[in-house]
C-alpha cells in the first residue's frame, strides 16, 4: 500500500472523535500526497468535518433517516462507494461502520472489539485491524492505523487554522463588546447529564465575574444551550455568546481566548489542541479516553481524582462511586440525564484565580 490515491475514513461517533481523527488525516495525506482522502461521518458532525483540512469529499450516515427508511440510505452509499477506494479506514467498532470498510476499499483496516464473541468475522474478512482500547485516549486509538501501514508520526493532537483575514467577523464583534482579553466559559454538553448544575453554574460565574476580566459564555442552539440562556447571571464581566457564532467562529475566538473552562466536550479538545490553559469539569465520562491531551506532554491522565493538573490541563471530577457500577467515570450514564457533581464552584474558581493572578499583567 505504498501508492494509495484514493482513502475513505469512516467515523461514525461523535464531533469530538471526528475532530481528533485531524492528526490521522494529516498524516496521510502527507505520506501519500496527492491522495484524495474522503470521510463517511454521521450527518450531525457534518458541520465540524467540512472544516477539516485535506478532505476531497464527505458523505453521511442519518440515523433519523435510517429510522424513516431502513435500506434506502445504505442502498445510495452501497451503490455510490462501493469498492471505490484503494483504502478504506474504520475508527469505530460497529457492525456497521465495519461492513462500510469492508465494501468500500480494495484494502481495510478498522477498530473491532477485543471481545471474540463480537468481532470474529470481522477478524476473518478485514484485511488488518487493531483493538479499540477504551483504557487509551481516543487520540492514541484514531493513530492506530498508522502503525499498520509503517508511518511514522508524533502523538500530538493538531488543531484547525484559518488565513488572517477569516479573523476580521469575531474580532469585530468582541471589539463591538469591548473586549480585548477575555477567558472562554463554556457551561454546555451535547448531552444534559454532563452539565454542571444549575445553582453550581451560577455561583461559579459570580466567581469569576471578580476576575475583572470579561469571561466569554459560549453555546450552540440545542435545547440545553437555550435552557443555559435563560438562567445566566446578569453580571458586568459576563458576556452572553450563546447561538452567536458558528464551530467556526468558535475555533477563532478559542484561539484569541485566554483560556477554557467548562464541559468535557469538543469545545474542550479545540481548546487543547491550541495548548490553551484548560479547566475541565468531568461527569461520568470515561476519563482515561477523553480527559484533554498534552501536546506539551504527548499525553493525557488515566487517573480518576477530584482535582488533577498535568501541563495546561487542570481537570476536575467526581470523587462518587456510581451507585449502578460502582466505578468512577465508567463512561456512561447508564440512561440518566442528571449527574451527582460534588466538585465545588468554589475549588474550580480557586484553581482559576491562582492561574489568572500569575497572567493577568
Amino acid at each position: 500500500m505504498k501508492n494509495l490515491k484514493k482513502i475513505l475514513i469512516i467515523i461514525q461517533r461523535s464531533n469530538g472523535d471526528v475532530f481528533l481523527s485531524l492528526s490521522l488525516i494529516q498524516r496521510l495525506y502527507e505520506n501519500y500526497h496527492p491522495v484524495k482522502i474522503d470521510l463517511l461521518v454521521n450527518d450531525d458532525t457534518l458541520d465540524l468535518a467540512q472544516l477539516l483540512p485535506c478532505i476531497n469529499n464527505i458523505y453521511t450516515f442519518s440515523y433519523s433517516k435510517k429510522q424513516n427508511n431502513r435500506y434506502k440510505q445504505e442502498k445510495k452509499l452501497l451503490t455510490t462507494l462501493f469498492k471505490q477506494y484503494d483504502l478504506s479506514i474504520n475508527l469505530t467498532a460497529s457492525d456497521r461502520s465495519v461492513l462500510y470498510a469492508l465494501l468500500f476499499g480494495k484494502k481495510s483496516i478498522s477498530a473491532i472489539e477485543k471481545d471474540s464473541h463480537k468481532s470474529w468475522w470481522k477478524k476473518k474478512l478485514l484485511n488488518y485491524y487493531y483493538y479499540f482500547d477504551s483504557s487509551k485516549h481516543i487520540l492514541l486509538n484514531n493513530l492506530e492505523p498508522l502503525n499498520i501501514l509503517k508511518i511514522k508520526y508524533e502523538a500530538f493532537q493538531k488543531s484547525i487554522y484559518f488565513d488572517t483575514k477569516e479573523y476580521s467577523k469575531i474580532k469585530t464583534k468582541l471589539m463591538n463588546e469591548g473586549i480585548e482579553r477575555f477567558i472562554i466559559f463554556h457551561p454546555s454538553a451535547q448531552y444534559s447529564y454532563k452539565v454542571y448544575p444549575k445553582n453550581y453554574r451560577y455561583k461559579l460565574l459570580e466567581f469569576l465575574n471578580t476576575l475583572e476580566v470579561p469571561i466569554v459564555v459560549t453555546g450552540g442552539k440545542s435545547e440545553v444551550d437555550m435552557e443555559i440562556i435563560n438562567e445566566l447571571p446578569v453580571l458586568s464581566n459576563i458576556y452572553n455568546f450563546i447561538g452567536k457564532t458558528t464551530l467556526k467562529d468558535y475555533l477563532m475566538l478559542s484561539e484569541l481566548s485566554l483560556g477554557y473552562i467548562g464541559m468535557d466536550t469538543l469545545n474542550m479538545h479545540i481548546a487543547a489542541s491550541q495548548d490553551k490553559r484548560i479547566f475541565a469539569v468531568f461527569g461520568p465520562t470515561n476519563i482515561a479516553m477523553w480527559s484533554p491531551w498534552s501536546n506539551q506532554l504527548k499525553k493525557s491522565t488515566t487517573i480518576n481524582k477530584p482535582v488533577q493538573t498535568y501541563g495546561k490541563n487542570t481537570v476536575f471530577q467526581s470523587s462518587l462511586s456510581c451507585e449502578i457500577c460502582g466505578k468512577v467515570g465508567c463512561g456512561s450514564n447508564h440512561g440518566k440525564n442528571e449527574f451527582s457533581f460534588i466538585i465545588r464552584p468554589e475549588e474550580i474558581f480557586s484553581e482559576v484565580s491562582d492561574w489568572y493572578e500569575t497572567i493577568r499583567i
